[in-house]
């Protein structure tokens, strides 16, 4: 059965390869981003199906909008995507707090804007599903570089989980996943906060991955739902092991002085 799906950070990248494969098998999907002109492009390419909402994720009035626009146009939502996001690029001992202010903003409340909005509609349906977009990284401190986004991602991943076991007792119909993608062939490194200097090409010898198999991951999560997920099936064994020995993990990752 055809679902409607909300996907945020829907102009390019993961999202927008979620959108693409989605529509292609009848699903309809409303597409949530800033850019107006990429949003409504992207709407173009993938048929009447798919409804752009021009939405800034990071305040809460736009947020609700995009549910609202999302219940109008196609009568109810399924599965709600919080995959808007943005990287930034210091050390912790560099972080100010404009930087770890707009970490929070971009990577956690967006979030929970999304899910404040949506869960309303999910109770009153009994059914739903919401899917978080968060980071490897936010296991594994594989680049120190990214300190500020990994911490926004770490507490992403908290209010993820629980999220989920609050719903799993008063609403078990309403499912939460999150997704963990690793390094990702997308613009996300370019547009990173302060840009984004040489960060290996992949992290504990885990391959960069399109975006197109992240998002293959995610549409698989829809259909079977799960707690959560690595989209590279390698980056559970480096998460293993780093919590079995962190101390030794992190030496390792250490450069030579």
């Amino acid at each position: 059965m055809a679902k409607t799906v909300v996907i945020t950070g829907a102009s390019s990248g993961i999202g927008a390869a979620v959108a693409t494969q989605l529509a292609a098998r009848g699903d309809r999907v409303v597409l949530a981003a800033r850019r107006g002109d990429a949003l409504e492009q992207r709407a173009k390419t993938l048929g009447s199906n798919a409804f752009p909402v021009v939405t800034d994720v990071t305040v809460r009035g736009d947020v609700e909008h995009l549910r609202d626009r999302a219940i109008e146009r196609f009568g109810a939502i399924d599965v709600w995507i919080n995959n808007a996001g943005r990287g930034l690029s210091k050390f912790a001992a560099e972080v100010t707090d404009d930087d770890l202010d707009q970490m929070i903003t971009l990577n956690v409340k967006s979030a929970l804007y999304g899910v404040q909005a949506v869960l309303p509609h999910f109770k009153s349906r009994g059914a739903g599903h919401i899917i978080n977009v968060s980071s490897f990284l936010s296991r594994v401190p594989m680049a120190s570089i990214r300190a500020a986004y990994s911490a926004s991602k770490a507490a992403l991943n908290s209010l993820t989980a629980n999220l989920r076991m609050d719903l799993a007792a008063s609403d078990p119909g309403i499912h939460v996943t999150l997704v963990m993608p690793g390094l990702v062939a997308t613009e996300f490194a370019q547009n990173a906060v302060h840009g984004t200097p040489p960060i290996r090409p992949g992290a504990g010898g885990a391959p960069a991955q399109s975006a197109e198999e992240v998002a293959a991951v995610i549409v698989h999560a829809i259909d079977e739902p799960v707690a959560e997920v690595f989209t590279n099936p390698a980056l559970a064994g480096i998460s293993r092991a780093y919590f079995e020995d962190v101390a030794a993990f992190e030496r390792a990752l250490t450069p030579p002085r």
